[in-house]
């Protein structure tokens, strides 16, 4: 018989699995810092810096003494991270890169055709010579090999050095040795990628069990579907088989989701939840989330277990959108709250505040309005400008 879970212990475990329920102004420094993305497995890259970039916010708001300089050091300089792809492009401990390879040979086939499709035939013409470029003359930017008469059209147009440079990328012969103005700058592997972290292999078998078992370890329960999704590197069907084949050391657990219908079924490591230790209630305080925050990445799982539908609006056309361009989801305690829309204008000075949105059943109340202050003093702070600044009408009067 399954265990049944209720929805604010379900939060609870979720919370503490991704790194949101430690007190977020404990010292940190570059070895807690590895910890810590080892611990909550990815954080995502993203290009958009409204307020800062995605990386950048998603560790601040586990833990506000983060330096973006012990972060840099780790990918660039230590080679103990690097840049690849789970669900999308993320910073990842250096010690999978070993499991990595198993993704690049998957996706190199299913690349080939892909952008032969995109692309047309002679997608690859600049292959071997960008390859033999960087093996010869060292890490490059894109830039450094752009064909004189290539008209730039975004990443539908690359020049054929640019997608060479992307194809020896997702598929491992190329590394990410950093970033100058957030353009990557690309090098061989095997230059990047310390060779303690480069030179070992799993087999198929080791790879399907870690991608397995390292995604319910950080999720703490999950479905079939949810553990193939966390890493992005195998199918629902790898993880089901996975599962049927492990089930001596599984689970079944129901978790009430927040709309208080029916549980989901749902596994766990056997032992569930003892042999998952304490768990601390998260801090009072009210914090900022990415809206690329692996606490909310799965929008369902978030929907189930926080009641708190969630969609970016980028690429929605401004009169269609329900809320912003790009609002932030805001957490107090084991409870999502609201969202807010606002950006930094560094030429200003400021943080500008455009509009909140409570979620029912939440009141602006003094201490939550208070607890908000601090919150956006602290972003404000960390994004490097000087002040909050609350524009008209920025409370939905």
């Amino acid at each position: 018989m399954a265990i049944l879970v209720s929805n604010r212990d379900a939060r609870l475990i979720f919370l503490n699995k991704q790194g949101l329920a430690a007190a977020p102004n404990r010292a940190l420094g570059k070895e807690g810092l590895l910890q810590l993305i080892h611990d909550i497995g990815f954080v995502q890259i993203d290009s958009i810096s409204t307020v800062e970039r995605a990386h950048h916010q998603i560790l601040f708001s586990r833990n506000q003494t983060y330096r973006r300089d012990h972060l840099t050091e780790l990918l660039e300089k230590d080679g103990e991270l690097f840049e690849h792809w789970t669900h999308d492009a993320s910073i990842l401990p250096a010690v999978f890169f070993r499991y990595w390879k198993h993704r690049f040979a998957r996706r190199e086939p299913v690349l080939k055709e892909r952008w032969l499709k995109w692309q047309g035939e002679g997608f690859d013409s600049s292959f071997e010579e960008t390859l033999q470029r960087i093996a010869e003359g060292g890490a490059a930017m894109s830039r450094d090999l752009k064909v004189a008469d290539h008209k730039s059209g975004g990443w539908w147009n690359w020049h054929p050095n640019k997608t060479a440079l992307e194809y020896f990328w997702h598929t491992g012969k190329l590394a990410i040795a950093g970033r100058q103005n957030f353009q990557k700058i690309y090098d061989l592997a095997e230059r990047v990628i310390p060779g303690h972290h480069y030179e070992p292999e799993v087999s198929e078998e080791a790879f399907l069990d870690w991608a397995c078992r390292s995604a319910l370890e950080r999720l703490g329960f999950a479905t079939r579907g949810e553990i193939a999704a966390f890493w992005g590197l195998i199918s629902p069907e790898e993880a089901g088989v996975w599962i049927e084949t492990h089930r001596e050391e599984l689970t079944e657990v129901a978790i009430g989701p927040a709309d208080g219908e029916k549980p989901r079924l749902s596994y766990a490591f056997e032992g569930f939840p003892d042999n998952l230790g304490d768990h601390s209630d998260p801090p009072a305080r009210l914090r900022v989330l990415s809206p690329f925050d692996p606490l909310i990445r799965d929008r369902n799982r978030t929907e189930r277990l926080f009641g708190f539908y969630y969609r970016i609006e980028i690429f929605v056309p401004e009169p269609k959108r329900e809320y912003g361009y790009y609002v932030f989801p805001l957490l107090e305690g084991d409870r999502i709250v609201g969202r807010i829309d606002m950006k930094a204008d560094r030429k200003a000075g400021t943080l500008d505040v455009k509009r909140i949105w409570w979620e029912k059943g939440v009141r602006a109340s003094s201490g939550r309005l208070e607890r908000l202050e601090a919150e956006l003093a602290r972003v404000a702070r960390f994004a490097g400008v000087e002040r909050v600044n609350y524009l008209a009408g920025w409370q939905g009067d």
